[in-house]
């Protein structure tokens, strides 16, 4: 990491250029080094077929770059203009009731359109050769927010696309109804022209639901693949696409031919904890530093805001927080209030009026202590020795057939099993990743494991010294959503040594267990019961139908172990069966990052607006302040510590 970038997302083409000088200006206020440009702004680029007009963002550009700001070009692909429309209308997507979108806000284009992808290719290219070797820009991002929103299109060449898709994936009919399933209630396909996208508001078959998901999901790879590849032709600036919160469609499998990861994020002010979940997926993705492309700055909001309050400090940790766990930049969405349109109640760093506001000050303060710690941020990294997977696959799995009642994965993993982990360095990563360089491993909820080598690789891992955390509810499905018929599990069951006696996706905690040495161990959720035939049992439970029969086995294989878990323990039985120290004592308020390299260190962050403290291990210098700290040390709310050890 060379620099530390502080941004916001700016729209010229709303404002008179007249006002560019003005928000120089302000942005130096604000401590913004980088903006984002670009990304709506289709119909200012090109206001007729064939016509372009770059004009008006050299100019901001230039402006900028002269200030000292760096830009990061976005293509417009997210809203084309209105004469694209109106010549091809094939363009638009169309909902499952077969009804063109209106064109009246964004992300109205059909991926699988090959005159969409035409246009979007020719503006790509007229935009990256204007501005591919300007040195004010540092970036690109590709379309905005991309993913397959609703359920879908359902427009014709979609719909044919899909069957092409099944066709080349299944080979004949048969072989679909057979992975499927389709012979119950008489629902198989005698051709691939029958089948039809499932309609999310009847009831789905989960295997159809599923596979509609994934081809939409490929064409949004292909689809921003080729804009990729136009602009790694004219620059050598990173290019990637800012992406949402959930995994649905993979992160891994989008950034491919990317170069950087990109990422928006809105949590409510009382969530800021959990921000710390996505950056520690985000870091081990790809081998450069990621970027936060929008996250709030103030509230949130559309036609009203909403999110409510946030406490003093808080947008100050958020500045923080993804800087702190390994990324490069935070830009905030967005810099100056809109004066028309939609998305009016949405806070900013400055009002409409160009006024700043208290939460400009805390960005600007964040700002500040970036360039102080510089050196320590460029000679440390975030190195994990345990590893959590979130897959992409299992996101589609839950979505299609959940299982439990009201169940949610990402928030699973966010509340149940990351949260325990906060005071220590530990990635989060999807199934194709390497398991080199982790003695640790939890696989909870992963759906399929069967997948991308993991099975063969994971199993050479544990023989090789590793200690597998795996369950509840893994190694449930196959790639169809179907469950297996030979057993609950594909493998983990002969794997870890156990016979599973029952089954309960009952989604409450209605059963009791204990560890060995008879304290108890809360369980909750879902819950299997094992009979243990060739592993030890850790914990059993107490009572009612399940009383004897394990609840959780460990099993040594080679060098290591297998542990499973039949339903979810407590944060402090994760703890210790993981056998994770801290990074340092601390209260639960505190999120901790180990920073170690040339450097080393901690960064503390205090995020839930409430005193802390701190425990360390030897004698550290603050960064921020220059203050010698030692021994227990108290933590101000919103306060972030930036600890360099003696």
């Amino acid at each position: 990491m060379d620099k530390v970038y502080v941004g916001a997302a700016y729209y010229p083409e709303l404002w008179d250029l007249s006002e560019v000088d003005k928000d120089i200006e302000r942005m130096h206020a604000a401590g913004v080094n980088v903006a984002r440009i670009g990304e709506f702004a289709w119909s200012r680029m090109e206001p007729k077929e064939g016509e372009f007009d770059f004009s008006w963002l050299h100019e901001v550009v230039d402006k900028l770059y002269a200030a000292g700001i760096d830009s990061i070009l976005c293509t417009p692909s997210c809203t084309p203009p209105r004469w694209l429309f109106k010549k091809y209308p094939e363009t638009i997507i169309v909902d499952s009731y077969d009804r063109r979108a209106e064109i009246s806000s964004r992300c109205h284009p059909c991926k699988t359109s090959p005159v969409m992808r035409e246009k979007n290719r020719i503006i790509t290219e007229q935009l990256a050769k204007e501005f591919g070797s300007h040195p004010g820009v540092i970036g690109w991002q590709i379309d905005n927010e991309i993913y397959p929103y609703g359920a879908g299109c359902y427009c014709p060449l979609c719909k044919n696309a899909f069957r092409t898709y099944l066709k080349e994936k299944y080979g004949t009919p048969d072989n679909l109804n057979k992975a499927w399933g389709m012979y119950r209630w008489s629902l198989n396909y005698d051709s691939f022209d029958d089948v039809d996208p499932p309609r999310f508001d009847q009831w789905k078959h989960p295997s159809l639901e599923t596979e509609w998901r994934r081809f939409h999901c490929k064409q949004i790879v292909s689809y921003v693949e080729e804009q990729a590849d136009v602009l790694h032709r004219y620059t050598k600036a990173p290019v990637g696409t800012d992406m949402m919160v959930t995994n649905l469609l993979s992160y891994y499998e989008m950034n491919k031919k990317l170069d950087v990861i990109q990422y928006n994020h809105y949590e409510p002010a009382k969530l800021l904890p959990d921000t710390k979940f996505s950056f520690d997926f985000l870091r081990p993705i790809l081998p450069r530093p990621f970027w936060v492309t929008e996250t709030q700055v103030g509230w949130n909001g559309g036609n009203v805001a909403f999110f409510g309050y946030r406490p003093e400090g808080n947008c100050y940790v958020n500045t923080w927080m993804p800087i702190a766990l390994g990324g490069e930049m935070n830009e905030y969405w967005l810099f100056r209030a809109h004066p028309q349109g939609q998305e009016l109640g949405h806070g900013a760093l400055y009002s409409t009026p160009g006024r700043a506001y208290r939460v400009t000050e805390e960005v600007k303060h964040a700002a500040d202590d970036f360039v102080k710690c510089a050196d320590f941020l460029k000679k440390s990294k975030v190195v994990s020795k345990i590893a959590m997977h979130y897959s992409s696959t299992a996101v589609g799995h839950f979505a299609s057939a959940p299982m439990l009642e009201g169940f949610d994965y990402r928030r699973t993993l966010v509340q149940n099993f990351h949260a325990a982990f906060r005071d220590t360095n530990i990635d989060l990563i999807d199934t194709q990743h390497s398991l080199n360089g982790y003695d640790v491993i939890l696989s909870p909820f992963l759906a399929t494991v069967d997948e991308n080598g993991l099975k063969e690789r994971i199993v050479e891992w544990v023989k090789a010294g590793g200690t597998w955390i795996v369950g509840p509810m893994s190694d449930i499905y196959d790639e169809n959503t179907c469950k297996y018929v030979n057993a609950p599990y594909s493998f983990v069951e002969e794997l870890a040594g156990v016979y599973v006696k029952y089954q309960k996706p009952v989604a409450n905690d209605v059963f009791k267990a204990r560890f060995e040495d008879g304290t108890d161990c809360p369980v909750s959720m879902c819950y299997d019961a094992f009979e243990a035939r060739d592993c030890k049992t850790l914990a059993s439970y107490a009572g009612d139908e399940f009383d004897g029969l394990a609840v959780i086995t460990e099993r040594k294989i080679g060098e290591g172990r297998v542990i499973l878990l039949g339903s979810v323990p407590s944060k402090e039985a994760l703890r210790k069966l993981a056998g994770v120290s801290p990074v340092a004592e601390a209260s639960e308020n505190l999120v901790l990052v180990e920073r170690s390299g040339e450097e080393n260190g901690i960064i503390a962050l205090e995020t839930e607006h409430k005193e802390g403290s701190l425990t360390l291990d030897g004698t550290y210098t603050d960064l921020l302040t220059g203050e010698k700290m030692a021994g227990t040390v108290k933590v101000a709310p919103h306060r972030v510590l930036v600890l360099k050890k003696a």
